[in-house]
């Protein structure tokens, strides 16, 4: 059974203040649930793998067995989450030796690290407004190691090539996700006007 995408919402939300971290996970969400879609899979049970990959990261960001994500996925298993969402989970994490078998899994892993890339993109942009994010920029400030420095390329990379898709291809469908999720991610330029 496919837990509701309300419920996984507030538990990532109790489990996490952090508004960045938040709009990561709603990030990840736009770009997995598009390619649910994409792919004829089940939305919700994406949309909920998605919301909950990184619920934990705040209150246990250390690695190893009691931290991120062990600790969040040992206690979605008590509450019945099904296993196929632990594992990909639990595989989006290279230090966790998780394979990335299912579709999910994959997805999940390839749309993890790009969406902040493109969130750091859209935020030195003056306007703050990821409906006038071109790829041709993403690709700029990708080949530039000094821009989001957190953002792991060879994982971008990975992901796409796990996933069967061309890595730019790849980068401008999630970008389309998340213009489509603007609003909700912050990212529809109203932050600046206030700044």
């Amino acid at each position: 059974m496919t837990p509701a995408r309300t419920d996984a919402y507030k538990l990532m939300t109790e489990w996490t203040l952090s508004d960045s971290l938040r709009k990561h996970m709603l990030a990840v969400e736009a770009a997995v649930s598009a390619y649910a879609r994409k792919y004829g899979e089940d939305e919700e049970r994406w949309a909920v793998t998605a919301l909950l990959h990184d619920f934990d990261y705040e209150k246990y960001p250390h690695i190893g067995e009691q931290g991120h994500p062990y600790v969040g996925v040992a206690y979605l298993r008590e509450q019945g989450y099904p296993e196929d969402i632990l594992t990909a989970i639990l595989g989006h994490a290279d230090f966790t030796g998780v394979a990335r078998e299912s579709l999910l899994a994959k997805t999940l892993y390839a749309c993890d690290e790009i969406t902040g890339l493109i969130t750091a993109a859209v935020l030195v942009r003056p306007d703050k407004n990821i409906a006038n994010q071109t790829v041709k920029s993403l690709k700029k400030k990708f080949k530039d190691k000094a821009f989001a420095r957190g953002v792991n390329r060879e994982d971008v990379r990975r992901g796409a090539e796990e996933l069967g898709v061309e890595l730019w291809e790849h980068i401008a469908f999630v970008l389309a996700a998340m213009q489509d999720q603007a609003e909700t991610l912050g990212l529809d330029g109203k932050q600046a006007a206030t700044d």
